[in-house]
């Protein structure tokens, strides 16, 4: 039976002390000297404070795992299932209201089991629970210190959602998947074919084991997904040059030339990802199934791009329930490369970065209405630039005919509109460009609670928390150094042009 955190037995953990920085003011933000200073000294307090109880080891050999849980139904038993699984004996649990944030508990377990078995199951925790922190306890040691944070982490951590701030980070986020990956649901075209099954276990096996930084592995695949490929190539390439815009077009002819785009051949994610790089910065990293809503958006933040490998069933090449290679490089991949489009995703993924799942959601929603289904005005005609659209040919074509109901976008009231799965979109949207979609985006992003501003480095490839002085001071430094190059280059083609 599933029990809510809040029932579990409360005993000595609830003497435990568990180190966190001090809540800071949730409306606005003081950011003088005196400030930062009292912040300062109320963190080295912390870390000052020995007054930590020993752990209690029985006769083998003991550990103990610490984790956060969201106040909610069932949460517990799925997290209690890992130790199951993992053959794990635990020994003693207990809960405490999280001091970080109101709606989380920590669960604190004493284990008995091997180190092997340990590591096991802290990976294990690690891939199945969003935010986790494990302290690991070796027979002999005392209860330890968190880390003390900077002014900038202990801002950012309280309270707010925990997102990535590496690419590194991701090895962890791109393992949260929701649903499919290896398991097919009844209705699920391919569910009681056992071949196809084998094969989605291939690319789930891809997925799982691939590390950032690492070389995407190449995919074998057989003659019946080639086929089914080359049905949706064939077709989909036939509207093409009547109903996408001029980028996708331009840039579908590149994929053609250096990445091995054509009937009898399903390209491969290395090699896309190469090629991306060099347009747009964009990656690739490949992924077995769906993602939340936050993993994924977070993803574009690095203008990093989790992508499936697998095909959608042979018996129908024109249906698919989920993502798949179809839709992902025949869909995204053109527009990805094109830096304006790039920056426009990223925009999107920067502004789902510490949001409240009710932000998140209207974040996913206006991506599902741009860089999903999305249209634009060009030469005074709708074209399209939405992957869902370019990777169907039904509903391409109902796109722009007479049936489709099309308004202006605007990122509220498209946040608004109910994103359908099933059946043809109600309604649709128009930009004038990308340039404008991307102003109204940050007109959006603006109304986002968040007590902070984040900025992705590209130089590091990590995102910097901007909840400091000396943070944004240091930006400030790098932009100047940016505005003389750009200066000084427009001084001299005004030179240039004068002598002409």
């Amino acid at each position: 039976m599933a029990a809510s955190p809040g029932k579990i037995k409360r005993g000595a953990f609830k003497n435990q002390r568990f180190y966190s920085t001090p809540t800071m003011p949730s409306k606005s933000l003081d950011i003088s000297g005196h400030y930062l200073k009292e912040l300062q000294a109320k963190i080295r307090r912390c870390a000052d404070d020995s007054t930590i109880p020993e752990v209690v080891h029985g006769p083998d050999q003991s550990h103990s795992v610490v984790f956060p849980l969201k106040d909610q139904v069932g949460g517990l038993s799925k997290a209690l299932k890992i130790f199951q699984e993992k053959n794990i004996n635990v020994l003693h649990i207990e809960s405490r209201k999280s001091r970080r944030r109101d709606s989380e508990y920590e669960i604190y377990v004493d284990v008995e089991c091997d180190n092997t078995r340990m590591e096991t199951l802290v990976g294990a925790l690690k891939n199945q629970l969003a935010g986790i922190h494990l302290n690991d306890f070796d027979a002999g040691k005392s209860f330890p210190l968190q880390p003390t944070m900077s002014v900038d982490e202990s801002y950012e951590d309280s309270g707010m959602p925990w997102f990535p701030k590496k690419l590194q980070d991701f090895d962890i986020c791109a393992n949260r998947v929701l649903m499919y990956g290896a398991e097919l649901d009844a209705d699920h075209p391919g569910f009681k074919d056992t071949v196809y099954r084998q094969r989605r276990k291939y690319y789930v096996d891809i997925a799982t084991n691939y590390k950032q930084g690492q070389v995407i592995p190449r995919a074998e695949y057989t003659e019946e997904e080639i086929n089914t490929w080359r049905t949706v190539f064939r077709e989909l390439t036939k509207l093409y040059p009547t109903h996408a815009c001029k980028e996708y077009l331009s840039n579908l002819q590149l994929l053609i030339k250096h990445c091995g785009y054509r009937e009898d051949n399903i390209p491969q994610l290395e090699d896309i990802n190469n090629f991306l790089k060099q347009r747009s910065g964009f990656l690739l990293r490949p992924v077995a199934g769906y993602l939340s809503s936050r993993d994924f958006l977070a993803g574009l933040a690095f203008r990093l791009f989790h992508c499936t490998q697998y095909i959608r069933h042979s018996s129908d090449p024109f249906y698919t329930p989920e993502p798949d290679c179809c839709h992902e490089l025949l869909g995204h991949m053109p527009m990805l490369a094109d830096p304006s489009f790039a920056q426009f995703s990223q925009e999107i993924g920067l502004a789902s970065l510490g949001a409240s799942d009710e932000e998140v959601s209207k974040m996913a929603t206006v991506y599902f209405f741009t860089i999903e289904f999305g249209l634009c005005k060009q030469n005074g005609e709708l074209r399209v630039f939405g992957a869902g659209l370019l990777s169907s040919v039904a509903e391409l074509k109902h796109a722009l005919s007479d049936k489709a109901v099309i308004l202006p976008f605007e990122p509220e009231r498209t946040s608004q509109q109910e994103c359908l799965i099933t059946t043809f979109q109600d309604v649709y949207f128009h930009s004038d460009s990308f340039e404008t979609a991307k102003e109204k985006m940050r007109g959006f992003a603006d109304t986002i609670t968040r007590p902070f501003g984040v900025r992705y480095n590209p130089y590091t490839q990590s995102v910097e928390v901007l909840s400091s002085t000396q943070k944004i001071a240091s930006i400030v430094s790098e932009l100047k150094g940016d505005l003389c190059i750009v200066t000084n280059a427009l001084r001299k083609i005004q030179e240039h042009d004068e002598r002409e």
